[in-house]
């Protein structure tokens, strides 16, 4: 029944076929052998595909269920392979067929234990076993090709012990395929075996989903995958720094065929019997140095902003992308606030870019941390979509900087309760950092709050109502009547109003009502708008409650008599009992003038 007897007695099935230009292309004893000059080259990727489950990295809870359910018997009749390229998905497919249809002289069931090549392995391996089908879905994607395949299926194995169907890249099938392939995915033949490996998992039908066991193969993180290429890179025998491998682990993204194929690139970037250099992989790669940008990132954390812009230019000019500095500097900020939480070692850096890194975040809140995070990433996607990346980076470097002198919001909120003045600026706590883009003087952070502090207001406002009064008070007709019109009150308090604009609100009320407040009470005063909904403005209140009050007029006995007594008799007008205002100051009176504008809105 084998194709190489030999296998079963030397452990190596290639013992007898293969000649040393395929040494360990399909499994082959991991041992150092170099390339010859004139000798056809096999990749990295396929020279050391994995030949058994426990060489798949980082896939150890996939071992663990498919191990267990095979020791148990409890094997599903079709399985769903997915994940992004590279992490092993045919690889795997292959071991499944592998391990369903094993067959040995000591094993005659299947067995995820591949160590020992089994009388079917390398035919399968080979792709030329009759009862393993291995398809792609790409170039078969009609019904008729499906129900093609699916006629075979009813036919018992040739050989082995089940039928495999191989299906790659399944989310390529047409809506017809995939239809045709539900009923016989439901009830296959016991003999059956159906894999599906895809990168698009949501394009799969849940039809399809519901029918099959999932796997979900998780992208390979670069702590694991380094270990692994420094590995590969002994059994070469190619020397290359260990900082340059974490390059490569990082660029990969995840993926252990790109790391792969990244590494080979790499390793022809020296003369031979020369080391790799860290740098050279950099530039293979079209990465900044990611020293001087963690030094732009410490500028941009110091709102240095001469400094920040010598710097990106600097890396621009060797060749660095712009969207790739960006992500670098938001990976630093990120590395930043993790190292804040569990320390520098949780970084995923480097020792020395961690400590730095880690020395940062100690100097800055996690809320400025947050912030800066936010605006990095509304500069990432701007970068991505300027007609002129470099330019707009370089505007976004302005805006950290700028941003960097700032005050948080808790800040403001302090000095705002401490009486402070907002406008004038103040002491410049809780931003990105304490640099030279524009911030305050030091005399000035010191003298100013003092001077606040001993600076008492003319006139105590203690409600919303009071602020109306004094409007009509000082006879600002425009003002007062725009913000009864507009303005839908959210919170007030002591120099400080928030509300939500109405409709049509005009563009400078903020600034004209802020700067008659300071006028007459001689205190700065914060007014923010915000969306808040449900809120009502004054003039709809005085409608809202005319209008209860007419319902209540009406709902009288005496009114309600009056007008059963007098048929088509209305209404017309009344004029509401008046709500108590709170004097504004002692020897501050009321005017006439907000019945003047009763009396005028009133008809």
């Amino acid at each position: 029944m084998s194709d190489h007897p030999e296998s079963s007695e030397t452990g190596d099935p290639f013992a007898t076929e293969r000649d040393e230009n395929t040494e360990d292309m399909f499994g082959g004893p991991l041992v150092p052998t170099p390339v010859k000059k004139d000798a056809a080259y096999t990749v990295l990727a396929r020279k050391y595909r994995p030949r058994t489950f426990e060489d798949l990295i980082g896939q150890e809870a996939m071992v663990r269920t498919l191990s267990n359910a095979f020791a148990t018997g409890r094997i599903a009749h079709a399985f769903m392979l997915t994940g992004v390229r590279g992490v092993g998905k045919t690889t795997t497919a292959r071991l499944l067929a592998r391990a369903l249809n094993y067959e040995s002289d000591t094993m005659k069931g299947p067995s995820v234990d591949l160590s020992t090549f089994g009388y079917h392995c390398q035919a399968i391996i080979e792709g030329r076993h009759i009862d393993v089908l291995e398809l792609d879905a790409a170039s078969r994607t009609g019904v008729d090709s499906m129900r093609e395949l699916l006629e075979s299926v009813r036919y018992a194995p040739v050989e082995a012990r089940y039928k495999v169907y191989v299906i790659d890249e399944v989310h390529m099938l047409s809506t017809g395929a995939f239809n045709a392939l539900l009923k016989t995915l439901e009830e296959p033949p016991p003999h059956a075996k159906f894999i599906f490996a895809t990168t698009e998992i949501r394009k799969v039908p849940v039809t399809i989903l519901s029918r099959c066991q999932r796997f979900d193969l998780r992208r390979v993180e670069p702590e694991t995958l380094t270990p692994h290429l420094e590995k590969i890179c002994r059994l070469e025998g190619a020397q290359i720094e260990p900082d340059a491998l974490a390059l490569i682990a990082r660029a990969a993204e995840g993926s252990v065929r790109d790391s792969l194929s990244l590494l080979d690139q790499a390793l022809v970037q020296a003369e031979e019997g020369q080391s790799v250099s860290a740098e050279v992989v950099r530039d293979m790669l079209g990465l900044a140095d990611r020293s001087a940008t963690l030094s732009l990132f410490e500028n941009i954390i110091s709102g240095q902003m001469p400094e920040a812009l010598l710097a990106f230019r600097t890396l621009y000019g060797f060749g660095a992308d712009p969207s790739q500095i960006m992500g670098d500097l938001l990976e630093y900020c990120h590395a930043a606030s993790v190292a804040k939480v569990l320390g520098s070692e949780a970084t995923r850096l480097p020792k020395e870019p961690a400590q730095r890194v880690a020395a940062l975040g100690a100097q800055l809140s996690a809320g400025t941390l947050s912030r800066l995070w936010t605006l990095m990433l509304k500069a990432f996607e701007e970068i991505r979509r300027a007609p002129d990346p470099a330019a707009a980076t370089e505007m976004a470097l302005v805006r950290f900087c700028y941003a960097s002198d700032l005050p948080g919001p808790e800040t403001l909120l302090k000095r705002l309760q401490n009486g402070e003045n907002l406008l004038d600026g103040g002491p410049s706590g809780g931003g990105i950092g304490g640099g030279s883009g524009g911030g305050i003087s030091a005399q000035g952070a010191v003298m100013r709050p003092q001077a606040y502090a001993n600076a008492q207001p003319q006139i105590q406002l203690n409600t919303f109502d009071d602020v109306l009064a004094l409007i009509a008070e000082k006879r600002d007709i425009g003002l007062r009547v725009d913000v009864e019109r507009y303005v839908k009150l959210i919170s007030f308090r002591q120099g400080a109003i928030t509300f939500e604009p109405a409709p049509h609100t005009p563009i400078d009320l903020v600034r004209k009502l802020s700067a008659r407040l300071k006028e007459w009470t001689g205190q700065r005063w914060l007014i923010a708008t915000e969306g808040g909904g449900g809120a009502e403005t004054y003039r709809e209140r005085e409608i809202r409650e005319k209008a209860e009050a007419l319902q209540r007029l009406r709902n009288d006995p005496f009114i309600s008599g009056l007008m059963t007594a007098f048929p088509g008799v209305e209404i017309l007008s009344f004029r509401p009992k008046p709500k108590p205002v709170a004097a504004t100051t002692p020897d501050m009176p009321m005017t006439e003038n907000r019945d003047e504008f009763s009396e005028k809105d009133d008809d």
